[in-house]
């Protein structure tokens, strides 16, 4: 181990002479990689409480989104996954516990976002599992689209894969929660499964009351849970 950390340092040295570090938000010079300089790092906004929701499906959040987030999470979406995961992972993790009471295990289930939640299992938050959703079909951009318009366009575009997800608790992982149409849809198929709890969390969140609970997957767990 104490081999393959020192290589490990001697590549990142490389790597930053190579490519000069900067500020993954405002493109700042850093002194090392995958950070964010003093401040970008004083403008993000961290959610006063920890997570919201009813206790069915909670959504634990990182930051609320303003424009130092959006900016980090669009260079992740344009090419940066492998860069910015492991900042984005690092700060979903203060937010997430390292056990749920109760369950087995803790099951990651990424969506589109396999880069954060393979670094969430090396910082011990839980086992991935990566193919646990399908999207037999391709959904379009969901820019723009309200969340009626959202839910139309991503029903039936969802389904659970046969995965072990049955007794364990499942945190779904995302970048960012908007309108909470993509989490339901989600959490909807993963409720098939019966998982012993099942929670959202994401390296970003809008500040509404409209996310405040998630209607339909709570609605679908607890069916899932009487069968």
């Amino acid at each position: 181990m104490a081999v393959v950390a020192h290589l490990a340092r001697s590549i990142r040295a490389v790597v930053d002479l190579v490519y000069t570090p900067r500020c993954a938000a405002c493109g700042a010079t850093l002194s090392s990689q995958q950070g964010l300089c003093c401040d970008c790092w004083s403008t993000l906004e961290v959610p006063s409480h920890p997570a919201i929701g009813d206790g069915a499906a909670p959504v634990l959040a990182a930051t609320i989104c303003n424009d130092t987030s959006r900016k980090l999470v669009l260079a992740y979406r344009l090419g940066g996954p492998i860069a910015l995961a492991r900042l984005l992972a690092q700060l979903i993790a203060l937010r997430l516990p390292d056990r749920v009471a109760g369950a087995a295990q803790t099951v990651l289930v990424p969506d589109q976002v396999a880069f954060v939640g393979g670094e969430l299992t090396r910082l011990g938050k839980g086992e991935p599992a990566f193919d646990a959703l399908l999207r037999p079909r391709r959904t379009p951009s969901l820019v723009g689209f309200g969340r009626e318009a959202r839910e139309r366009v991503l029903s039936g575009a969802i389904r659970l894969n046969p995965a072990l997800l049955s007794g364990h608790a499942v945190v779904l992982v995302d970048k960012v929660l908007t309108s909470g149409a993509t989490s339901s849809a989600c959490i909807a198929a993963i409720a098939v499964a019966r998982p012993s709890a099942i929670s959202v969390t994401c390296f970003a969140r809008v500040e509404r009351t409209a996310i405040q609970s998630l209607p339909t997957p709570i609605l679908a767990l607890r069916g899932a849970r009487k069968t």
